[in-house]
């Protein structure tokens, strides 16, 4: 599967949209990870792939974080068990916490 994502997603989309270190891509990323649906560490060799693409050290990170925390069904599950103005507190935490530390690694740990 990640063998047909990284044929089909245009190595341009990606380095305008997650390559960099920028707070949007950050972003970007942290949203495909909080949307997305990975068995346990099948999200490695997806990252690995953007990263073959363009994508940045930050964003990468960033969707690392995101993706094991949430998906769509995990969205799902945690609005029908705590309600749905708990459950978009949670992912709206989770995505800003992710993109902001995705951002502050990448710009100070890895600028080094």
């Amino acid at each position: 599967m990640v063998g047909v994502i990284g044929r089909l997603i245009p190595r341009e989309f990606v380095e305008t949209y997650l390559g960099g270190s920028s707070p949007t891509s950050s972003f970007l990323a942290t949203l495909i990870g909080a949307v997305s649906y990975f068995a346990t560490m099948t999200e490695a060799p997806f990252v690995k792939t953007l990263i073959t693409l363009g994508m940045g050290k930050e964003p990468a990170l960033g969707l690392l974080l995101a993706g094991p925390g949430e998906s769509l069904p995990n969205w799902l599950a945690i609005s029908r068990v705590f309600g749905l103005r708990k459950a978009a507190v949670y992912v709206a935490t989770t995505i800003v916490i992710s993109t902001i530390t995705a951002y502050i690694a990448g710009n100070t740990i890895w600028r080094q």
